[in-house]
């Protein structure tokens, strides 16, 4: 069996033609040299060099092993360094879901640092998902990591890191008296609908607005959208209003305005999660997941 270092050493002395100075390149000696050459010429039952006093020349063999070694060692340096960064977290691939609550402020943020900090990783994205929707995929293996406002249906099958508290804003029609007030009191809405994410199994965030409002007094007629950026788009339109976590305020669109509640803060909640003992890359996106999420120079409540 032709052994590695063999091919090694041919490549060498195949390209030094010299003894003497092939072997000043391996750090070895040059009777070792010309015994590694013997038995890679036994191993593969061909001449590979053409030696007189003065000069070394490949046979034909020779020529063909040299472009050939040359390949496989380039592949084994290939895979053995791919290897060392699939150690350590820095090479691999990795599906990473978010909450589409979380999707326009924290999805950029994490994308561009991964392509920065990590370009050997593959990250595949996938957004504007309902946190029991990640949850399941993530229970299934159809992602290694999710980012989502956590509910009931959270248990010990996964590890779940929380990564910040946001307070709910308003959504407001750009044209409602309050759009451009410091802060909304949620009384001042009644009477319009409400636009928010489904409800039951569906979404996390419905049973949080509801609350939210039936603790202010209103009991609002509901219409239900799938996604976020449907939720604001219905507001534009003059729908209704909604109430969002802080970070959806990275969503710009005409018509449309982010307004604090007046009183005491209420807070949404925003998590990462993969299942136990996760590979080196998942677990190295995590932590650069919560390095990102936790604020990054950024108002970490946003």
């Amino acid at each position: 069996m032709v052994e590695l270092r063999h091919l090694r050493s041919f490549v060498v002395l195949a390209d030094e033609r010299h003894f003497g100075r092939a072997a000043v390149r391996l750090h070895i000696a040059q009777p070792a040299l010309s015994q590694q050459l013997k038995q890679l010429e036994r191993e593969t039952g061909a001449r590979l060099l053409d030696r007189s006093t003065r000069r070394v020349e490949l046979t034909e063999a020779g020529r063909l092993l040299r472009g050939r070694a040359a390949e496989i060692l380039a592949a084994v340096d290939r895979t053995s360094a791919d290897l060392g960064l699939l150690g350590a977290g820095r090479a691999g691939r990795v599906r990473l879901g978010f909450v589409g609550t979380a999707t326009y402020d924290v999805l950029p943020h994490v994308t561009r640092r991964v392509r920065d900090e990590l370009p050997d990783v593959e990250l595949e994205v996938r957004g504007e998902l309902l946190g029991p929707e990640l949850m399941a995929q993530l229970r299934e293996g159809d992602l290694d990591i999710a980012v989502f406002r956590p509910g009931a249906a959270v248990t010990d099958d996964l590890e779940v890191l929380r990564l910040r508290d946001e307070p709910l804003v308003a959504v407001l029609p750009g044209d409602h008296p309050s759009a451009r007030a410091d802060a909304v009191d949620l009384r001042e809405l009644d009477g319009m609908p409400l636009i928010t994410h489904p409800s039951g199994y569906h979404s996390t965030m419905q049973p949080l607005v509801l609350d939210v409002c039936r603790r202010a007094g209103l009991d609002p007629h509901v219409v239900e959208v799938g996604e976020t950026g449907t939720l604001v788009v219905f507001v534009a339109a003059g729908l209704g209003f909604g109430l969002v976590p802080h970070s959806v305020r990275a969503l710009r669109l005409d018509g449309v305005a982010y307004v604090p509640l007046s009183g005491e803060p209420v807070t949404a909640p925003l998590v990462l999660a993969h299942r136990p003992d996760p590979a080196p890359v998942v677990a190295r996106v995590s932590a650069l997941v919560a390095a990102v999420t936790s604020g990054s120079g950024r108002d970490a409540s946003g």
